[in-house]
């Protein structure tokens, strides 16, 4: 926890050092994001109340009992639902953060932990489902159900940003007009004749988002960026906030990235987007990463560039993202001689 950051006992504390460790805790605060910090701490508070329910103490680490703990998420023995591998090895992720909080040290590599763990993957591991895709037709078709008014136009620009950009929602609602507005930017937006710089604060450094004007001002998203931030008055601070109820005045406050997610359901909902599944489906089909799924499948550039923009590490993230590419264009087949 922060609070173990302190002054070392055999040094005499001063108001200098004491500074200094506040200062301390406020970095070690920023080692994570806040939506992760929280994840860790409910994983953390789980697997604690599944401790006190069978009589057992979450310290010090043990990894036997905790190669227990996921046989139980895995496999469950009550009435709780199993939760998938990946969901089990954030679990993991959420107690090594939550022993390191304590001092204490949980190694993965275990054999208790590991071997349960490889087990787990070969008997559950299935391939991630993926969100569907929002190619340009489909948010033509979105952007149409917008109203004319105030909430419009933020939306509209937060689509087309969103898509134009391949931001995750969380990237898009952290945005500030200028830098270091707020306390709580992750990043901000600078326009230029050409189009919209974004910089973005992610998870290993520092990232440059190039948003090129587009083809007419219906879809632009510079243009539909300048436009809410003209109407809103929009000059120092969060660029996506929430409007006043009578829909007249933007407020000061950071719109939640769920805005996103519902929006998008939402919109998918209202242009009639797969109309032959049922409602509740449909609305699974779609979330916040349905904007970077569409601009990686739809935009017919080298892959490199897709991968630059999108901030992926490697090629084979990017492709995962790609819902409809010729997977057989490059044919080494062909190229070797056969």
């Amino acid at each position: 926890m922060q609070a173990d950051i302190a002054v070392p006992p055999q040094i005499a504390g001063s108001g200098t050092l004491d500074r200094l460790v506040e200062t301390a805790r406020d970095y070690a605060r920023q080692a994570a994001s806040e939506n992760t910090q929280r994840a860790y701490a409910a994983d953390w508070a789980h697997f604690a109340r599944w401790c006190r329910m069978r009589g057992a103490d979450p310290l010090p680490p043990s990894p036997q009992l905790i190669g227990l703990y996921i046989v139980d998420l895995a496999a469950p023995l009550g009435k709780a639902p199993a939760l998938s591998v990946s969901s089990i090895e954030r679990r993991l992720s959420g107690l090594v953060w939550g022993y390191a909080q304590r001092g204490e040290r949980l190694d993965r590599k275990d054999r208790h932990i590991a071997t349960v763990l490889a087990g787990i993957r070969r008997k559950h591991a299935r391939p991630p489902v993926q969100k569907e895709a929002i190619l340009p037709e489909d948010l033509r078709d979105m952007l149409a159900t917008l109203p004319h008014d105030l909430r419009g136009l933020r939306d509209r620009a937060i689509l087309l940003v969103g898509f134009a950009g391949g931001l995750r929602r969380s990237e898009i609602v952290c945005l500030d007009h200028g830098k270091d507005d707020t306390p709580d930017s992750g990043g901000w937006v600078e326009i230029m004749e050409d189009g919209a710089l974004i910089t973005l604060r992610g998870k290993t450094g520092w990232r440059e988002v190039e948003v090129a004007r587009g083809s007419s001002d219906q879809t632009c998203p510079v243009h539909a960026l300048t436009q809410w931030l003209h109407y809103a008055r929009i000059d120092f601070g969060p660029i996506f906030v929430a409007v006043s109820r009578n829909g007249l005045k933007a407020t000061a406050n950071r719109l939640s990235d769920k805005h996103v997610a519902r929006l998008i359901k939402q919109t998918a909902e209202d242009a009639g987007l797969r109309p032959e599944l049922p409602k509740a489906e449909r609305l699974r089909l779609f979330s916040g990463h349905s904007l970077r799924a569409g601009l990686a499948s739809s935009a017919q550039v080298d892959e490199r560039f897709v991968q630059k923009h999108l901030g992926h590490a490697s090629a084979e993230m990017t492709r995962r993202y790609q819902r409809r590419r010729d997977r057989f264009r490059v044919n080494l087949t062909k190229a070797a001689g056969l």
